[in-house]
């Protein structure tokens, strides 16, 4: 199979030759500019940040890419999907003000947040695709109907998939709530019994009528419920919960199906570019950032979302690890940080998986930039 290339920028930079620089000399190598075309809706893909995380790609560097596509002639936005957890991103209103309190204002960026799917996370649009894991996938409705995908990742450790990249920003960060729910789980939410109060907010909020009070207590019909998972949000006890049963395994299938069935109707429609800084060692969900595992590496470009992965897993273990950070371990270069972290996880299988049903190869060839 013929090598996928990899554009790459390292972060040393000049007084004549300063870090914006370096990532539109990026953006030219990659020619982007022969990708999209005057007036497409550009979808600019990328994580706000949860409140009290500090680690995501700065509203600065995206102001760049931001003024690169307009230049071009395009309309591009920023975007990103609910979360499945009911956290500061748990719904189209808290999610646009913690990404403005994060620094993502028009202002700041020149460009307009859009929540790709809706308020509560239950605009989407269904995508077949008939893989072994996923029949039909539930995909946010704005990224499915943008004409071109750009996808801006902040590469870091993951406690399910050991690292987060392209392939996590896309799948599981394209996917509405009822498709995060279904790569998570294979049930319906649970009630926890201990802290319901019976106060009924998810009775009057369910669409398919499949939760009730029983003995004073909320209870989801699995016969009814079809795992839109609004109940996690709407419920002010945090009382209902995901039961995050999915194996390690499953759960990277099904995010790299999901990927496969965002790029369905992308292909030769879309970019991703991975900035290898601020390398904390958990997803940028958290309210905080730990010390990042390896110094500030560089960023990367490529239109190959797994070579783009594997050269950004790569150069990571090339380099020394911090003592300073949450690693105990395989601080050699050429030792292997993720499992490190997360010992139970093989981050190989998202990558394996996702060469197989066509997505992209592992094999790859950097272009120093």
């Amino acid at each position: 199979m013929e090598r996928a290339t990899v554009f790459f920028t390292d972060i040393r930079t000049t007084p004549k030759l300063n870090l914006f620089d370096k990532l539109k000399n990026l953006l030219n190598a990659v020619e982007i500019s022969k990708m999209i075309k005057k007036r497409d809706l550009v979808a600019i893909k990328l994580h706000f940040g949860e409140r009290g995380n500090l680690a995501y790609v700065r509203p600065n560097l995206i102001r760049k890419i931001v003024d690169y596509v307009r230049s071009i002639g395009a309309y591009p936005f920023l975007t990103d999907t609910n979360t499945l957890y009911a956290g500061s991103r748990g719904d189209s209103v808290s999610h646009i003000i913690t990404a403005i309190e994060n620094g993502f204002s028009f202002s700041v960026v020149g460009a307009p947040l859009i929540i790709a799917d809706g308020l509560r996370g239950a605009s989407y649009s269904v995508v077949e695709i008939g893989l072994e894991n996923v029949k039909e996938a539930y995909i946010g409705k704005e990224i499915v109907e943008s004409d071109f995908l750009l996808c801006v990742t902040h590469f870091k450790g993951h406690e399910l998939s050991g690292f987060g990249g392209t392939l996590k920003n896309v799948g599981m960060g394209c996917a509405a709530r009822r498709g995060k729910l279904y790569q998570h789980s294979d049930v319906h939410p649970i009630v926890k019994e201990k802290v319901c109060v019976g106060c009924g907010d998810c009775v009057s909020h369910c669409s398919q009528s499949a939760i009730r009070l029983k003995d004073k207590k909320a209870y989801i019909d699995p016969s009814l419920c079809i795992g839109c998972g609004e109940c996690i949000l709407i419920c002010p006890n945090k009382a209902i919960d995901v039961k995050w049963s999915t194996d390690i395994v499953g759960f990277q299938k099904k995010m790299v199906e999901y990927a496969y069935a965002v790029l369905n109707n992308k292909k030769g429609r879309a970019l991703f570019i991975n900035f290898l800084t601020s390398i904390s060692p958990a997803c940028d969900c958290y309210p905080h950032s730990d010390i990042p595992i390896v110094h500030d590496i560089g960023i990367m470009a490529s239109t190959d979302p797994v070579a783009i992965d594997k050269a950004s897993v790569d150069m990571v273990n090339s380099r020394e690890g911090n003592r300073a950070s949450a690693l105990k371990g395989g601080y050699g270069k050429g030792e292997d940080k993720f499992m490190n972290l997360y010992p139970k996880v093989n981050w190989m299988i998202q990558l394996q998986w996702a060469e197989r049903i066509g997505l992209g190869t592992r094999s790859y060839k950097i272009v120093e930039i």
